[in-house]
């Protein structure tokens, strides 16, 4: 049996840049941080005694005799990847409900390319796992979805990852005094507005109009080093809601879909009681949202949106890793 740990992520500028349509052109980065909300995925060989060669549990339970028949995308395409015919048990779990904007198929992606290395008996870089899962999520499942899920989901920790114009990448972590990170951690809160969407179908908009947003991206692209200049600075911290704000008013030009009427009320209360900023995470259209909000406000923000799920979250630096790992037995 193996199991493998992965966590979600929460991006705070820069989305939309780390497209290869934009960034192979432009160059690309992202601020963005791994949270300690995870997606497990435990896979084990299957005893040769069923009628069905797999047996994959997460929304619905498939018992399949063919690979090509298995409905979970990401299963059927990462076993396909790994040209992997063994029989097996995959049953995945979350934290956090899935379609939120929190990056959990890539989460689960890299988390499955990890237990499948590992029940091999192998030891998967952070590069390979993000890598192969950009692959297998943009070229074999024909998603419309950026690099920077995939990157987070592997490697994990508060970074800026920049996206370079020949399709490579590199990751920075952040580092910032223990007192600074742990005041802007306190200062962010994050609800779930309850309901989901299909980030790809949302994410193919923004794609159709990159051409003709050109001088919007530029600017979402140079708000992650005013933010990161900001956070490594002395200045009072609350002028990352400032930047969170222009960030969001900005992010909502790229297309139609990524806000709504109930949206825009969510977040017109949320600035009404205290937040100085905050965006729908992901691509738009529903999921969770972030507010930066001093402490000494947060009881406000928090019974202004009482219908609302509060998540309280933590950074992790730890990226997708194996969490228990016991050889088969006979089969």
């Amino acid at each position: 049996m193996i199991i493998s740990r992965t966590p979600f992520r929460i991006s705070f500028f820069g989305g939309g840049t780390d497209f290869p349509e934009w960034f192979t052109k432009n160059n690309g980065a992202v601020l963005s941080t791994s949270i300690d909300k995870y997606c497990y995925i435990s896979c084990r060989k299957l005893p040769p005694f069923f009628d069905y060669k797999y047996r994959i549990v997460w929304s619905k339970i498939e018992l399949e005799n063919k690979r090509s028949n298995i409905q979970h995308p990401s299963v059927r395409e990462v076993l396909k990847f790994l040209k992997d015919n063994n029989s097996y048990e995959i049953s995945h779990n979350a934290d956090l409900p899935a379609r939120s904007g929190l990056g959990s198929s890539s989460s689960f992606t890299v988390g499955l390319l990890n237990a499948l290395y590992a029940n091999k008996g192998l030891i998967t870089e952070n590069s390979k796992l993000a890598d192969e899962a950009i692959h297998i999520e943009r070229n074999m499942n024909k998603e419309h979805v950026g690099y920077q899920d995939q990157v987070i989901a592997a490697y994990g920790g508060f970074n800026k990852i920049i996206f370079n114009k020949n399709s490579t990448y590199s990751v920075q972590p952040l580092v910032l005094p223990k007192y600074r990170l742990n005041e802007f951690q306190n200062n962010l809160m994050l609800f779930f507005t309850g309901f989901s969407r299909f980030s790809s179908d949302i994410s193919k908009k923004h794609i159709d109009n990159i051409s003709k947003n050109d001088l919007v991206l530029e600017k979402i692209h140079d708000l992650v080093d005013e933010a990161i200049k900001l956070l490594q600075g002395n200045k009072s911290l609350d002028s990352f809601g400032s930047i969170l704000h222009e960030t969001w008013t900005l992010k909502k030009t790229l297309s139609n879909s990524i806000t709504n009427s109930e949206i825009d009320k969510i977040y017109l209360k949320g600035l009404k009681n205290g937040a100085l900023g905050g965006k729908i995470l992901g691509a738009g259209g529903g999921g969770f949202i972030l507010f930066y909000v001093p402490k000494i406000l947060q009881e406000k923000v928090r019974a202004a949106l009482k219908n609302l799920i509060y998540v309280p979250f933590q950074f992790e630096n730890s990226g997708s890793k194996v969490v228990l790992y016991q050889p088969g037995g006979l089969y």
